[in-house]
Formats: structure tokens, sequence, C-alpha cells
């Protein structure tokens, strides 16, 4: 619709009456027509006399008004351009585009620059300029616009006439030709700026990379180069800066950071120094880069030396050991590229962006052009042309992700055409202006009921979630439809082709990978049809895990565990969320993965609920309950301890998965996992006694209670923590007390043998290595013989290993009683003597030089290395010591809560407690990774490699990440020590 001033400016032009209706509907149909007729009002009041001519081609030449009504209402920049050089606009009057070698000359004309003898006859551009300075960059940029204006022209010439359509690769090649003409002509500039008369003393050649080296440049984008000179000294390094300096002035940047060391390399390098480089150091980010150089200009037979020498490294880089995870962190490091707000509007790096295609296609090229020539090729569309006609990519999913991606090439190259600036961001939802001018500026038309704003939002939404699809689409797809024969005549995907193809994915084994796949989406009925339709976004999210292998195996037997449910392959069909987190629990712990078979209700978890995730919506306190109820149900103990197992096992899944998924933090797993330990003793403890009082025909002769220890006692353990307790009992008034003492024994006993039975779960291990006289002592005493051992005989290490006990199972009052008998131990009037300080620093000590593994790093044993869970709890404990008897808040097992209580008492620094709270959570965390990943207990973190990535992942790093998270331990637990020193140095 034309604004309020069109009448006006109409007749301005002379085009309100019926002899101009051609004209006038040619002008509507513009993309912009109001910016349309304002610039040809402008155009007619700076071109003078020439207005007739160009008013009479107007009404006469149909192929001249759609290109030059096209470009005016597409381009601000282009419009202001041709106002400012207004005998410009004869340049549309021509129906074809320069050649290639048109360009060229005009190029290098307007800098007057001439060939260096001999050099051309070689096939090389080398020139030298005769003008230099500002001068030249602004004939440079005036041929340069002047060029941009006539394929722009044609380019968006169909949307006002019935124009021949330039497609995308055609307009790429064009904008790639340019820039090579342009950069000779730059090239030319510096030769002379550099040079002057004098011979030039190397030979320098201009790489192109990228889209301008894959021939598919934008409108507006960085152009890369790489250089390579023969010498490479100063004056090669003084030629090339010039190029770029000018080059950026006058065209578009140029951008030289991909040569060998980014930035931080020289400019310029030899050919064998660039060999050299790619053979040793460079990475796998360098090789995918590589594949799209090209010789541009310069010395051209030194730059296809490079390209020779160069270009068949790229098909060897898919066998590197470090091919995977450098993929995956270049991946990764795209995606946190786009800032939160504007990922859905983001066409080059959003979701279901360019780039993902791009790195798709690229990664297939790498992965099976080691032995498919045909696949050696550097335009993206051309790339998937020919990896749909070589059998690695199905025709239907080829030809949609081709469209797919040239059409949001389209909108990249009108949104940055509209300002000549680079941009990719689409206009936001509500820019109703924004987006009728792209609609219109992409030939998008009205369909049905919607007008083309509503059609192009549509669009927009279709191709970006039909490119969002392209991991399962491109990389697993295929391979199911290889195993299965699916459609034997569109697709060839071999055996061997899918192994590399799972190999570049992450499988350490792909042959037993596709052995995997093939046995899943092959079986019968209806789970067969259901696997084919959700393997592929499954195998892209184990691909997304540490260990690729386990995962699909893993999934593998969950599937033939759950053989006759039909409720499992449903609920990941219908449910995403569902099948992204178990298929990242499958592919990071083995711990977890054993545990699902034996309880797979859990998996019904994995789905959120209107509160949110579903694994954390149920309260431990609830669990216990729960366990407790069923357990004392049992009337033999195998079958109670059985039950109690099957409780225990379904929470240590769901808190598990939990703490993988990054749904919990440390210290609501260390709670959760205690409550569930308490439960099950309290559960076997009962059915225990009340087995043996219906053998006995009588009431139990005494009152047991359990005293938790340690972790359990603070209320902090581990998945791999044995339950360290102590038992106490109290004869009833009628008993003869040392036959309830005999019953008690008998009764601990039975339970720490049911619990202690061999299992397919986690061990159930009963310690009591921590009461009086240790091993040598009764496992279970009276509360008096209890009161009169710690009264005579505790020694320090027992006073200290008291901090934490506090009562978890059995009779309630028996163990309060219990607990109020010791805190006069534990929390002396006046603190614990000098004497016992010393002896427990002592201990210390030799624990520090003792008791660590033989082979063990101190730097990382998680539990006896320096900084860690040892060293914190004994400095927490050594101020309770000290200090409870004059803080209540001291009186605490718990080491979290206990470090808050220092530092509200100022026994320690804010800085201090926070260092100490750190390394606690850090060690914990990382202990418990250990256990989630190895399936068993294990303190010592190892060394860089495959499981350090497995363990950082568990812990809730990205696996490309290993390293940091190494780093991080170390910084932690080092800064920890310190103040661990200082408190036990005091």
């Amino acid at each position: 619709m034309l604004d309020t001033t069109a009448p006006q400016n109409l007749a301005e032009l002379g085009w309100n009456t019926p002899e101009s209706v051609d004209v006038l509907w040619a002008l509507s149909r513009a993309p912009d027509a109001d910016l349309a007729l304002r610039t040809l009002v402008r155009l007619r009041g700076v071109v003078e006399d020439e207005w007739s001519e160009i008013d009479a081609a107007l009404r006469t030449n149909r192929s001249f008004r759609g290109r030059l009504f096209g470009v005016i209402g597409s381009s601000d920049a282009l419009a202001d351009h041709l106002i400012a050089e207004p005998s410009t606009w004869r340049l549309l009057l021509a129906d074809e585009l320069p050649d290639r070698d048109e360009v060229d000359r005009r190029m290098l004309d307007s800098v007057g620059a001439e060939a260096v003898p001999g050099e051309v006859e070689k096939g090389n551009r080398v020139y030298r300029a005769k003008l230099t300075g500002p001068k030249s960059v602004v004939a440079l940029r005036l041929a340069y616009r002047n060029l941009i204006l006539q394929l722009a022209a044609h380019d968006v010439a169909s949307t006002v006439e019935d124009e021949p359509v330039m497609w995308l690769p055609e307009v790429g090649a064009y904008l790639s030709d340019l820039a090579d003409a342009a950069l000779t002509a730059a090239l030319a500039v510096a030769f002379t700026e550099v040079c002057g008369g004098d011979p030039i003393p190397v030979r320098i050649a201009v790489i192109a990379m990228g889209k301008c080296g894959a021939r598919e440049l934008n409108y507006v984008s960085d152009v890369d180069v790489i250089f390579v000179s023969d010498p490479a000294d100063g004056a090669s390094s003084r030629i090339a800066g010039e190029m770029m300096r000018i080059g950026s002035l006058a065209f578009f940047e140029v951008d030289a950071a991909l040569r060998p060391e980014g930035k931080s390399g020289t400019l310029t390098r030899t050919l064998e120094s660039h060999v050299a480089y790619y053979e040793r150091w460079a990475k796998t980010w360098e090789f995918q880069a590589l594949l799209k150089s090209r010789a541009m200009t310069g010395d051209m037979e030194l730059a296809n030396e490079y390209i020779a020498a160069v270009k068949p490294m790229v098909w060897k880089a898919a066998e590197r050991p470090d091919f995977v995870p450098e993929v995956q962190k270049m991946r990764r490091r795209v995606e946190s590229l786009v800032p939160e707000g504007e990922r859905e509007r983001n066409l080059k790096l959003g979701q279901g962006s360019l780039r993902d295609v791009e790195f798709a296609v690229q990664l297939l090229q790498m992965v099976h052009g080691r032995v498919d020539e045909e696949l050696r090729v550097m335009p993206t569309v051309d790339a998937l042309a020919a990896l749909t006609a070589g059998g690695y990519v199905g025709r239907d999913d080829g030809a949609n992700l081709s469209a797919s991606y040239q059409f949001l090439r389209l909108l990249e190259h009108r949104l940055q055409l509209q300002k000549l600036k680079r941009t990719h961001l689409l206009p936001k939802p509500d820019d109703t202006e924004g987006l009728r001018w792209l609609a219109r500026a992409a030939h998008i038309r009205r369909e049905g009921e919607l007008d083309a704003t509503g059609v192009l939002r549509e669009q927009i939404k279709h191709q970006t979630l039909r490119v969002r699809r392209l991991h399962q689409k491109l990389f697993y797809r295929p391979l199911l439809e290889a195993v299965t024969r699916f459609r034997p005549d569109e697709l060839t995907l071999s055996d061997e082709s899918a192994e590399r193809r799972l190999a570049a994915l992450g499988y350490a084994m792909p042959d037993r990978a596709l052995s995997h796949i093939r046995a899943l989406s092959n079986a019968p009925g209806r789970r067969g049809q259901i696997q084919l339709l959700i393997l592929p976004q499954l195998l892209e999210h184990i691909g997304d895990t540490p260990d690729p292998d386990a995962g699909l195996l893993n999934y593998r037997r969950l599937c033939e565990a759950l053989e006759d449910k039909d409720w499992f392959l449903r609920l990941l069909r219908d449910d995403g969320v569902v099948a992204e987190r178990l298929m990242k629990v499958l592919g990071t712990s083995e711990f977890i993965a054993n545990m699902l078979m034996r309880s797979p209700e859990v998996i019904h978890q994995y789905s959120d609920g209107p509160d949110g995730p579903k694994l954390c919506a149920i309260r431990p306190e609830d669990v216990a309950k729960g366990l407790i109820a069923s357990t004392v149900r049992q009337e033999d103990m195998k079958r109670a301890v059985a039950v109690a197992r099957s409780h225990r096992r379904a929470e240590l899944v769901r808190v598990a998965s939990a703490d993988v998924l990054g749904l919990m933090d440390v210290p609501t797993v260390c709670k959760a996992l205690s409550s569930v330990w308490s439960a099950v003793l309290n559960a076997a403890l009962t059915v225990a006694i009340d087995i043996s009082e219906r053998d006995r025909g009588k009431p139990a002769p005494a009152r047991i209670a359990v005293i938790g220890m340690g972790r359990l006692g603070g209320g902090e353990l581990g998945y791999g923590s044995d339950a360290d307790v102590l038992f106490v009992c109290q004869p009833n008034r009628d008993a003869d007390e040392s036959e309830a003492v005999r019953w008690s024994q008998t009764i601990a006993e039975t339970v720490r043998s049911a619990l202690g039975s061999p299992s397919a779960d986690p061990p159930l291990e009963v310690d009591t290595g921590l009461r009086p006289e240790g091993r040598n002592g009764p496992v279970v005493r009276t509360l008096a013989a209890y009161s009169a051992y710690y009264a005579q005989w505790a020694q320090p290490w027992e006073v200290q290993a008291l901090l934490r006990a506090h009562q978890v199972a059995g009779d309630e009052a028996l163990g309060i009683d219990f607990l109020h008998m010791i805190d006069h131990v534990r929390y002396p009037a006046g603190g614990v003597s000098n004497e016992a300080v010393k002896e427990i620093r002592r201990i210390k000590a030799r624990v520090d030089a003792e008791r660590l593994p033989r082979g063990a790093d101190p730097a990382t044993h998680t539990k006896l290395g320096r900084g860690g869970l040892a060293d914190i709890e004994w400095t927490v404990q050594l101020l309770q010591l000290r200090y409870a008897h004059r803080y209540r808040s001291l009186h605490n097992t718990s080491t979290l809560e206990s470090l808050d209580a220092i530092g509200a008492a100022e026994l320690l620094s804010e800085n201090d407690v926070a260092l100490l709270k750190n390394a606690w959570i850090t060690a914990t965390k990382a202990r418990n990774a250990l256990v989630l990943v190895r399936g068993k207990p294990v303190d010592q973190l190892p060394g860089p490699g495959k499981q350090l990535r497995q363990i950082a992942f568990a812990a809730g790093w990205p696996q490309d990440q290993a390293s940091e998270f190494l780093e991080n331990y170390l910084r932690v637990t080092r800064r920890a020590k310190a103040v661990v020193l200082k408190v036990f140095g005091a």
C-alpha cells in the first residue's frame, strides 16, 4: 500500500494517467513500493534530461522495469547507490549479467591494473595497479557496487515481472566470482603499494575458504582467505596485509583467521610450512574448513600446489582419534554462540538453521568421502545432491533438506540485501511490516486464507522444523533403511558405509552397533514398526552421550527385558522428554542401566508432571514409609529382604537418574540415599524381630535401636557408601539381661547377613567396625554398657566418630536415649582436652601418610586425597570437638550444615567456609559420578581420556570439557587443603 505522498509523487513522475497502468501495477509488486516510488522521484531529480529516456524504457521494456523496480524496492542501500551514481541506471538495461571475464576486466580497469609480464601466460592472476591510496579504494568500491547492483537487479526482477528466476547456487557462485575479481584488483593495488615499481620479490597465492571457497557466497559476508607465499617473509606479509586492508575498506571484511594457529599465527607461510602444520598440529575443525578451500587469486600455480597438498588430508581427518569429541565440541560451540533471545530468529546459528545443514553435510562428506570421490564437492547444495546420488542420504530426505536450505539462504540473502549489512536475524515476530517486506522480497504470495506474511510465518516454522530433524534424517534414518533393506531402490548404504558413519558419530565398535540397530529395527510385528519410527531420534540422543556403544547396548537389553511390555515403546514414541532422558542415562551410567532392567517402572517417572520432572516429585519420606509397609508384611526374612531391595533399587534408579539428568543437587541426592538406607534397616530389623517373636511364641526380650554412624549418621551417603552403624539394646524389665543381649546379637547378625547376602543389586553392607573395641568387641551392647565404655575407655578417634552418630532405625526412644547419653562424651564441657586434639592431629597426619592406597594420586583421590572428603570432614569434626560446648549449633551430624554453623559462629571466615563447602560438594559429586559410570565404588579419578569424559559428563559437565572438570576439581581441592592446613596447624 502506497503512503499518503504517493499521489503527489505519481503526479510528479507523470504516472497518474491511464497510459501508466502497466507501470503502476508493476510498481505495486515491488517488495517495498513506497521505497521504490520515493527512489524514482529522487532519481528523476538527479538525472534531469535522462528521465524521459528512463520513463520510456519503463513503459516499453518489462525486463528493465522488473530489474529497476525490484532492486530499488528491495534494497535501501542500492537505491542510495543509484541516486549517488545516477548513470548506473543504464547498467540495468542489459538483459545478461557480465560474464566472468567482463567482471575481472571491470574490477581491474577501475584501478588501471595491468598484468605483470609473463604471469598471465602461466595462468596466474598477478597484476599491478596504477591507482593507489584512498582513490583506489573509492574506485574499487564503486566498481564492485555497480556489479552488485546488476546482480541484485537480476536476482529480484522476478518479484515484479515474469523474469527468469536466479536460483541460489547461481547467485552464490556469481557473488564468489565477484569476490575473486575484487580481491584480484585489491592485490594489484597491494603489489604497487608495497613494491612500487620494483619487481615483486615473492610468489603469493590467495586461497578462498568458507562460503567463498565453495562458491556459495552471501551478498554480505566475511570472505575467509589463507595466504601461501614463497618465501614467507616481511614483504609477503605486507602485501597480504595491504590486500586485506584495501579489500575490507572497499568491499567486505577480509578474514585470515582460518590460517594455521589462527590470529596468533603468521599471516603468510610457505607451502612446506602449511603442510607441516596440518600434518602435526591441525585440529579437526581445520580440516573441515579445508574441505571448502579453493585457489582464488595471485600465483595460481602455487595456489593449486597448496590445494593438491592439503585436500587429501581432509579425507583422512575422520580417522583421527579425536575426530568425534572435536566434532561434538564444535557443534556445541556453534549452539552456544547464539544469544538466548535470538535462537528462534537466527537463520545461521539458531535451531533448525543453515549451520545445522552445512555442519551435517560436511560431516557426512568427511566420513564417506574417504572412499567415494564423487562426494568431494564444495557447495552445500551440490554436496547434498552427491550424498543423495551416492545413496548416503535418502532421495526424499535429500530433496527436502536441499529445498529447506535454499529457502533459508534466500531469506538470508534478502535480509542482507536490504541494507547491505551482514545479518542473519529474521524480523521479530511482532514486526509485521518487516515480515511483510521480507515475504514480498522472497517472492512469497498469498495462499488460501493466508496473506504473504502468514505464508512466510508458516514456511519459516515448517522449514526450520524440517532442518531441526536433520541429524536423525541424515545420519540415522539411512542406517535403518540400510539394515532393513527398506526401499532398496532408493538407498545403497552398505554395511561398510554404515559402520564408517557410526564410527564418525562416536561408536568405538561400529560393527556391533550396526548389529544392535539391525536387531532392534527388525523386531517382529508392531514393535519393529515403532522402532523404525523412534530409533533415529533415540540414536541421536545416544550419540550425544560419552559412551554411545554402551548406551545402544543398554537400550537393546532394556528392549529385550521389556519385550512383553507394550507400554514401553509407546511411551518413548509419544513422550520425547522420556526418550531423551532415558537415552542420556543409558549412555552415561552403567550403574543405572543395570538396575533399570529390574525396575523398569521408574521409566514412567522420566516424564514431566504439572510441577516439573516426576523424578523430583517424590518425597524420600514417602518412599521410606512405602518400603517399610511393604516389607513388614512378608512372613520370612528372605522375601522381606527381596521386597526391601526392590523398593531400594527403584529409589536408587530414581535418585541416580535425576542426578545424571541434572535435576537434583548433591545434598538432595545424599539425603535421599540416606533415607532409603535407613528405611531398609528399619524394615529388616522389624521383620527379624517379628519372625523371632513368632518362632519364640513370646515377645522380644529387649528393645533394639540402630545408630547411624559416618555418612549415614550425617545423612550424606553416596552411591558407593556402606552403612556404618552401632546396635544398641535395652533389656525389658522382666527379661534376663544376658539372654536379652544374646537375642539382640542374633537379631543384629540376622539383619546383617540377610541384607549382605549376594544379589544383582548394589550391595547392602552393614558395617559395625566403629563399635567399641572395634571388630573385637560385641556387635550389640546395652545402653549402660555403652555408657560405661565411653566413660572409661573411649579413645579420641571414638569420640570423634560419635560426632556423626544419629538414630536411624529400630526403637526411636532408645535411639534418642543413646544420643543423649553420648552428648556429654562428644560435646564435653570446656571442649575436648588439648591432649585429645594433639592425638587427633597425629592420627590425621598418619592417615594422610599411610591410608592412601598404593599407586593412588593424592591430588585426585576423592576420599583421602588433598582437599578431599576426609580432609573436609576431619576439619569440621576438629572444630566441633573444640567448640561444640560453646555453640549449640555445632551439635549437628551433617558436614554441610555444620560448616554453615561454623561460619555463623565465625570460627572460620566466610571465604574459608565457602571453600570447604565447595570442595566437599565437588568431591562428593565426583565420587558419586565414579560409581554411576563404573557401576562399583571407586574413589580415584582417572587421568585424561574417555573415562574421564564419561565421569565429567555424569557430574554435569559437557563431555568436551573433561579437562576443565579436572582442572576445576584440582583448583577447588587445592584451595580447600590450604584451609585444612590452617585449622590443623593452629
